[in-house]
């Protein structure tokens, strides 16, 4: 039995990979799938709970599935309770594939060098079909709105991008590193690998969360939530090579002893080559394990970053500024729907990637391999 039939019949493994295709696929398409502009502030809309879905108008004729109009009333200034106004005179259908706001689907900007200004990649498809929404004016608030009044699933939607994208852009830039340095180092030994060694150590020295805190706290006030964004990604690559480095070169000490090794020094291969070719690829299952379990650290980096307010800026979303709204204690009981879905989302991440990552490890070791 192969490695990918293992993988298969893990059904932990199996779940956390669907629950990550879903997770993807959803922000990727975040423009079709979110009814609304993640930045639109609708009037009289501030902090409304999710939207409740009726089957049946007043006189028990079915007419499918239905909103009505809701705003926001006045506030209990002793509880601190909002009214809500729910005008029932004015039932709105529930449609999939309705018309709305606007959109370039895949549309793909960089900051790109000397100024740093966003410069379009790619343009996008002009399109303005969302995947659900009501056939008029009336908001489907599915998880309700935040303090500015803006939806808050569309906002979730849009915000999964750059806390789901950051872990696979960072494990793309310090796996390589920590690979590359890690594979250097073992392979020459001698003063080579001491000094690399020592460096590694020092790097390693340094507590992450308050190394992130200390460079995100020195980040430029005027960046773009783009620029910023990748700024994160450079500042925890940097962090997170050194301890891959050192579990590589304790491999590549011994897989340079081996006899492809030994026989391609021998016909003066030169060793950058056989670093690249043939002993970095022996470590691949390793690797791979590896990265799947490092995406989730990557992750809580950007929230808390953007928790304590360091990372992405409003009125940008992600998942991590999203939950800022935890340090106010009225939302935090009057409103507990702003709070739980990026709390949950980014658990489900978190695990899933976990049980993919224990799925792959099971899967591909040597010893269960052919049984």
């Amino acid at each position: 039995m192969n490695w990918w039939q293992r993988l298969k019949k893990n059904p932990l493994a199996r779940f956390g990979a669907i629950l990550l295709i879903i997770f993807y696929i959803t922000v990727i398409f975040a423009d079709f799938v979110a009814p609304y502009d993640p930045y639109y502030s609708q009037p009289n809309g501030s902090l409304l709970p999710p939207t409740r879905v009726y089957l049946n108008t007043r006189d028990g004729k079915f007419i499918g599935p239905h909103i009505y109009p809701t705003t926001q009333g006045d506030t209990d200034l002793e509880t601190g309770d909002r009214e809500i106004i729910v005008d029932y005179s004015k039932p709105s259908p529930l449609r999939l594939f309705v018309q709305g706001t606007k959109y370039n689907l895949f549309k793909f900007s960089l900051p790109l060098p000397p100024k740093w200004q966003e410069v379009t990649i790619f343009p996008g498809i002009p399109l303005n079909l969302h995947l659900f929404g009501t056939t008029n004016d009336t908001r489907f608030n599915l998880l309700g709105t935040d303090d500015q009044a803006r939806d808050e699933f569309s906002r979730l939607l849009y915000g999964g991008r750059i806390s789901l994208f950051i872990g696979i852009l960072g494990v793309a830039i310090s796996f390589p590193l920590g690979m590359l340095v890690g594979g250097i180092s073992g392979y020459f030994s001698g003063w080579t690998d001491s000094v690399i060694m020592r460096l590694v150590e020092v790097l390693m020295t340094f507590p992450s969360i308050y190394l992130l805190v200390t460079l995100g706290a020195v980040l430029p006030p005027g960046l773009s939530s783009t620029q910023r964004f990748l700024l994160i990604v450079l500042i925890t690559s940097f962090i997170g090579w050194a301890g891959l480095a050192r579990v590589i070169r304790g491999q590549v000490l011994s897989i340079k002893e081996r006899e492809f090794v030994q026989a391609a020094r021998a016909m003066g291969a030169k060793p950058l080559y056989i670093i690249l070719r043939h002993v970095l690829p022996q470590t691949a299952t390793y690797i791979v394990i590896s990265a799947t379990l490092s995406i989730p650290s990557f992750i809580g980096a950007e929230a808390i970053l953007s928790l304590i307010g360091l990372g992405i800026q409003q009125p940008d979303p992600s998942w991590g500024n999203m939950l800022s709204l935890a340090t106010n204690a009225s939302i935090l009981v009057l409103q507990p729907w702003l709070i739980w879905p990026p709390a949950l989302v980014i658990i489900l991440t978190v695990l899933a990637f976990n049980l993919l990552g224990d799925g792959l490890r099971d899967a591909l070791d040597p010893r269960s391999l052919g049984r």
